[in-house]
């Protein structure tokens, strides 16, 4: 069997892993009687529940809707969008057990906007096979953020991606929330590839988890709304290609990468933007589809083979690698932690994709072998 088929169900099933508690547990309406809450603060469970929902379903969307209608692999994307949607409906519906909190605290805007970046990246599977009802609940819930404020950094793009489910969905939206998120992030770009998360720079994966996927999917949603931000996506782009370049030199020989900056507990979504370039073939010419796949699949092997990384019932516990519950900030709780799923992304490429196609070294194994690799240099 091709290795790159042999990864692709290594993927599928690890995905499965992750992702089968949560959305078994939502359809049966029964998420908060059965998911653990393991974290710092006693007042996670107000808002773990959405982290998990909106977080897992942005990572898997794309597979969702994209993924095989054919055999063993369409059988089981059939059935994950399915309790997708259901999902959904357990989530918004005020008369479910489950019904979550969009609009107490302000955690909710974070994860409201995972799961509008999810309606985004899967809008056939996870919006438009929504019946009226759910849509109207949807809708309800993610305009009850907007009593919320975002913090002054990263948080605006949680505001944008809001708006930009409820303009998908047809529904009123602020354009001063998207213009705002965007020309602040221009102004606070640092060079070479990285934003600054508010005025300052932090040393962590920040604009991977959140920064750039959210930055270059806003322009590609509202380009055609405005000519600034049309005028925008030419850099975007080419910045995002080009911190997916730095993630990729991340990645050493053994599948590790650095412990590096805060969050680390959402263990290989760190690698968010390197996913999102290869699905939307958006990769740098330096960097071969197959070395990125068996990049992050010694990523994913390294990280999900660690003991404890479930624990008893299949949950994520917190670590970076196996379970690691001090490496947890006061904000980190179990749902939190399947902003993991961001990986993979790439499952939304068909199987005959040039991703999924043969083997190759990956920067970090060619350098550390003594192979030939490129030289890496800065984006002027």
């Amino acid at each position: 069997m091709p290795q790159g088929h042999v990864d692709r169900i290594f993927w599928i099933d690890t995905l499965s892993r992750i992702a089968q508690p949560v959305l078994h547990h939502l359809n049966n309406r029964q998420l908060k009687e059965k998911m653990p809450v393991e974290g710092k603060l006693d007042d996670r469970p107000m808002y773990t529940y959405l982290e998990a929902l909106g977080r897992l379903l942005t990572g898997i969307a794309p597979w969702l809707e994209h993924g095989s209608r054919e055999g063993e692999e369409g059988r089981l994307r059939e059935r994950y969008a399915e309790q997708a949607r259901g999902a959904i409906d357990a989530a918004t519906d005020p008369a479910s057990p489950d019904f979550m909190n969009f609009s107490e605290g302000y955690q909710p805007i974070v994860d409201a906007a995972f799961l509008s970046h999810a309606i985004l990246r899967a809008p056939g599977e996870l919006w438009n096979k929504l019946d009226g009802r759910v849509k109207d609940n949807v809708v309800k819930a993610l305009q009850s953020t907007r009593t919320r404020k975002p913090y002054y950094n990263n948080w605006l793009l949680f505001a944008a991606m809001i708006e930009a489910a409820l303009f998908r969905a047809g529904a009123e939206w602020d354009r001063m929330r998207v213009d705002y998120a965007l020309r602040q992030h221009e102004q606070w770009y640092k060079g070479d590839g990285v934003y600054g998360d508010g005025p300052d720079f932090h040393a962590d994966y920040y604009n991977s988890f959140v920064i750039q996927p959210m930055l270059v999917d806003l322009i590609e949603t509202f380009k055609n709304e405005d000519p600034f931000w049309a005028s925008m996506q030419e850099n975007v782009i080419q910045r995002a290609r080009r911190h997916a370049v730095q993630q990729e030199r991340l990645i050493s020989p053994e599948g590790t990468f650095p412990a590096v900056g805060r969050s680390l507990a959402y263990r290989f979504g760190a690698f968010q933007l390197l996913s999102q370039m290869a699905l939307q073939h958006q990769l740098d010419a330096t960097l071969v589809p197959a070395q990125v796949r068996c990049a992050l699949t010694a990523v994913i092997r390294r990280v999900i083979d660690a003991p404890g990384t479930f624990d008893e019932n299949g949950w994520l516990t917190i670590g970076f690698c196996g379970h690691q519950p001090e490496i947890g900030e006061t904000y980190i709780s179990t749902g939190s932690l399947y902003l993991c799923s961001a990986v993979f992304l790439p499952l939304g490429l068909p199987a005959d994709d040039p991703f999924w196609q043969g083997e190759a070294d990956w920067t970090g194994k060619k350098a550390w072998s003594g192979q030939s690799f490129p030289i890496d240099k800065a984006l002027y």
